[in-house]
């Protein structure tokens, strides 16, 4: 018997069409829930647009509020983290005008004018609602001495933090070498030569020798290499390098000179093998 194919559907790649008879009341009832949609559709972007405005309209009374209501002007301006630097001198530099509105306030204009004091390295303006700006400073540490003219302090980083009027006795080596013009700059560019001998000298504290108390100055005039005085007066020629080997090395020698009894004036470490001594021989 011979086999017979059935078409399906799926077989066939012509639509069918709607050959069944549509009444007139189906068709316009699909008209009118068409229209309905669309009427639906109108009404909820109608009512959307209007509450965005709304919330908009609502939004810039609120913000116009803030802006302008007396409740929000600053009425005090607190200063904390300053031990060295009056809070007065400080809230004077951060020029808040009486009255500013809290949410206008500039925070990063007033944190620039008072880290342009010379004695502060960081500044941060926080707003304490509804009328309170407090300003928290990192001060500026003295570390040295630099003799330029006059005494000044310096920091760890060689940024001047203020002139010394009066009598000191200073922990650490004082810097000398550099000119008043120098130091005039190094509030915004600090000198490589007096970062040299900081650096010098906080490697004499880390060693924790003697030779902090020996040491009574770094010169740093010269351009090869710093040149150390001790309290004694006697010169000392350290090298540009290897400083850690020299001063162990300058340590040893002034223990030794201590018992010498010739005096010595100079001392020059910048040879390998030997330590040259003027004034009382060479060894």
């Amino acid at each position: 018997m011979r086999a017979t194919r059935l078409l399906s559907p799926r077989a066939m790649h012509r639509a069918y069409e709607d050959i069944g008879p549509r009444p007139a009341l189906i068709g316009s009832q699909r008209v009118r829930r068409a229209a309905a949609r669309r009427a639906r559709r109108r009404i909820v972007a109608t009512l959307t647009g209007l509450a965005a405005a709304g919330a908009l309209a609502a939004g810039a009374l609120a913000a116009h509020f803030v802006l302008t209501a007396a409740r929000f002007a600053v009425t005090t301006v607190e200063v904390r983290g300053a031990s060295r630097v009056a809070p007065r001198a400080i809230a004077d530099a951060a020029a808040i005008a009486p009255g500013t509105n809290l949410l206008r306030l500039r925070t990063d204009e007033v944190e620039r004018r008072v880290e342009a004091l010379p004695a502060i390295r960081h500044a941060e303006v926080i707003r304490s609602w509804p009328d309170r700006v407090t300003i928290a400073v990192e001060e500026r540490r003295p570390f040295t001495l630099v003799h330029a003219g006059r005494l000044h302090w310096v920091d760890e980083e060689g940024v001047p933090v203020g002139v010394e009027r009066e009598a000191v006795a200073p922990h650490t080596p004082v810097i000398s070498g550099l000119t008043p013009d120098e130091l005039a700059v190094m509030r915004e560019r600090p000198s490589p030569r007096a970062q040299e001998a900081i650096a010098l000298i906080r490697m004499l504290l880390r060693s924790g020798s003697s030779l902090v108390d020996q040491i009574s100055e770094i010169d740093v005039s010269r351009p090869d290499d710093p040149v150390l005085y001790t309290v004694d007066g006697v010169e000392v020629r350290l090298g540009a390098d290897n400083w850690d080997g020299r001063l162990a090395r300058l340590e040893g020698v002034l223990g030794q000179l201590a018992a010498a009894p010739e005096p010595v004036t100079s001392i020059d470490l910048r040879f390998r093998d030997q330590v040259v001594l003027n004034g009382g021989g060479s060894r």
